[in-house]
């Protein structure tokens, strides 16, 4: 089976919804509190949006070194989620792989805050 049939399509209008913005992570911090090991990530998402943290399960993949400076891609408009006791405010995109999930990053780049068209 198509797996777009098995998901449905959305319309341009959903789509529309979901904001991707561009952002530069600033800093990444340990998360021991974490079920599964992850860091926590303070974003900068640009003038307009601000800086917004984060909690990623990516240290299979990258260390906190690695991801200081790079930009990524996320979901500014989803509801505050709390995750043990941290809240995060937005949503790190990315691909899942056998060996950890893999981070939506930008082959230029591009202002922070940036929305993906």
């Amino acid at each position: 089976m198509n797996p777009i049939d098995e998901h449905g399509l959305i319309s341009w209008a959903d789509f529309e919804k979901v904001q991707l913005r561009a952002g530069t992570v600033l800093r990444v911090e340990d998360f021991p509190e974490a079920r599964k090991p992850a860091w926590k990530l303070w974003v900068d998402f640009g003038p307009d949006i601000g800086v917004l943290k984060t909690s990623a399960q990516v240290k299979a993949l990258y260390a906190a070194e690695d991801l200081v400076g790079r930009q990524i891609v996320g979901v500014v408009n989803f509801p505050p989620k709390q995750v043990g006791p941290f809240r995060s405010e937005f949503l790190l995109t990315g691909f899942p792989t056998d060996a950890g999930v893999v981070l939506t990053t930008l082959e230029r780049p591009v202002p922070n805050g940036t929305r993906m068209a």
